[in-house]
This record gives C-alpha cells, sequence and structure tokens, in this order.
C-alpha cells in the first residue's frame, strides 16, 4: 500500500498491485486494474518508486522460502 494526496490535499492510501497505468497531463492520473481513475499531486517518478519500496518491503517481511 502507498499514500498519494489528492488535488485538494487530502491523503489517502493505494494498494499498488492494483495500479495499471499512471500518466502525466500534466496532472497525475492513475488507473486501476478495476478501471478506477486518481488524479494527484505526486509525480509519475514518486508514484514508481513508492512502488517499488512497497515491493521491497513486502519481500522483507516474506522472503521466499
Amino acid at each position: 500500500m502507498i499514500e498519494v494526496t489528492r488535488l485538494n490535499g487530502k491523503a489517502f492510501i493505494i494498494n499498488a498491485d492494483l495500479i495499471r497505468t499512471i500518466e502525466e497531463k500534466p496532472d497525475t492520473i492513475i488507473t486501476l486494474t478495476n478501471g478506477d481513475h486518481f488524479v494527484i499531486r505526486e509525480t509519475m517518478r514518486e508514484v514508481v518508486q513508492r512502488a517499488i519500496e512497497y515491493g521491497r518491503h513486502l519481500r522483507q517481511m516474506f522472503p521466499p522460502t
């Protein structure tokens, strides 16, 4: 799960595993696998970095057996 911020300043959590696409036009738009769209303040690079960090965190918590 990663934290992102709506344009109105409200933070919320999104499941990084459900992200289908991230676009900048110029606002950043996240589209989930279920078709939901979110316009956020963070840049595309910030979202990608947070998703990578989330994946690393999961692998540390639950290493392959």
